[in-house]
């Protein structure tokens, strides 16, 4: 059965965002960089989909066309069913956005002036969503800062009243990026549950683009990976961790030392380790017999465990298979040919469950066929 797409889908299952074919370049002739790469997917409402890439990936970019503050070579965006080209105002109507390294506030207002001047702003009359913006700030716990001044108050007080912003009107879709950039470990914990409880309550579609693997973990239900200006995966976030086979066990003991470290690192796949740890801690990779190796090696070099458990792969572990890379950028260990194998075998588990690979590229298509539909045709000076 041929992939689903966009233009596919029934009247009754107009999705919130539909992407098809979009590219971008930045430079002319040789100088040229396609920051986007021909790409498509589709969004149903309701969904909360998360977007990865390391540096670089296209993904602000990609947003920023999206958002039609950039404007792309090739291609069509609709939202909640609308050609942005046939009346970019009815478009984004019904969309928000929280954006990275913009002042999405007015500091100089009040929390609750910041919510009523948006969604004038969004052709929403105040008053009629007094009872939403009541509720925006009791969620998220601003209420009794509602008359206070944006710029008297912290940093995670600020991404707060950004999120309130930008669902202050009455949007439909809203992309986050980067929602917890600069927060504490406590204040992103407390934005990834208020943005999954609002997305859920609300009945928002959301697109939630992050460096922090746990902001996708815990809030996405789906994940669109990029690298180098193209989508290399878009699958469920259960479907992707499970296609990792990447069995670890992680040994915690006081006698771990430095040096013995480096000599479990030479003999065995050693994933991880933190030697200032209390107590130490490595996690290697095993493998059949491997883990009887492990334990002789062990007990060979007078360690005593302090306690032992298995780990689960990561959103991370996917990421750095498809990509290469960290969501900084880095590249991952190993050469390219052994990344490209060990996405290839990513790839390959998923297909297993329904989904398939795309060509030889690194990216797979979900079995369900209703995103990626990725059009092929030849691009001068590329091959």
């Amino acid at each position: 059965m041929p992939p689903t797409t966009p233009s596919d889908l029934p009247s009754d299952g107009t999705p919130a965002l539909s992407v098809e074919g979009l590219s971008k370049r930045f430079g002319a002739g040789a100088d040229a960089v396609r920051a986007v790469d021909d790409v498509s997917f589709a969004i149903e409402r309701g969904s909360v989909v998360g977007l990865l890439g390391p540096n670089g990936a296209g993904k602000t970019t990609l947003i920023k066309s999206v958002l039609g503050t950039v404007l792309p070579d090739e291609g069509t965006v609709r939202v909640l069913g609308r050609d942005v080209t046939d009346g970019r105002r009815a478009a984004y109507a019904d969309v928000g956005a929280m954006l990275e390294g913009a002042r999405n506030d007015y500091w100089r207002l009040t929390v609750r002036e910041n919510l009523r001047y948006f969604a004038t702003i969004g052709g929403v009359a105040p008053d009629s969503v007094a009872d939403r913006h009541e509720r925006l700030l009791d969620r998220l716990d601003l209420a009794d800062k509602a008359d206070t001044p944006v710029r008297e108050l912290s940093r995670g007080m600020k991404q707060k009243v950004s999120l309130a912003s930008v669902l202050a009107g009455d949007a439909e879709l809203v992309f986050l990026d980067e929602p917890t950039l600069g927060l504490d470990v406590e204040g992103s914990r407390t934005l990834r549950r208020e943005i999954r409880r609002l997305a859920e309550e609300e009945d928002l579609t959301v697109v939630v683009s992050s460096h922090d693997m746990r902001v996708i973990e815990d809030v996405c239900d789906r994940v669109i990976v990029m690298s180098e200006g193209s989508v290399v995966a878009d699958d469920a976030v259960e479907r992707l961790l499970g296609a990792v086979d990447d069995s670890r066990l992680r040994i915690a003991s006081t006698d771990l030392s430095p040096s013995t470290i480096d000599d479990l690192r030479d003999r065995f796949d050693v994933a991880d380790a933190d030697a200032a740890a209390d107590p130490p801690t490595v996690e290697v990779r095993t493998d059949g017999d491997a883990v009887y190796d492990l334990f002789d090696a062990l007990r060979a070099a007078d360690v005593t465990l302090d306690g032992i458990d298995t780990v689960e792969p990561s959103l991370e572990d996917v990421f750095v298979q498809l990509t290469g890379a960290d969501a900084e950028g880095s590249r991952g260990p190993g050469s390219d040919e052994e990344r490209g194998r060990a996405a290839g075998r990513l790839a390959a588990a998923v297909g297993d469950g329904g989904g398939r690979r795309d060509g030889n590229r690194r990216r797979w298509r979900p079995a369900d066929g209703r995103v990626n539909r990725r059009r092929r045709r030849r691009i001068p000076g590329r091959r």
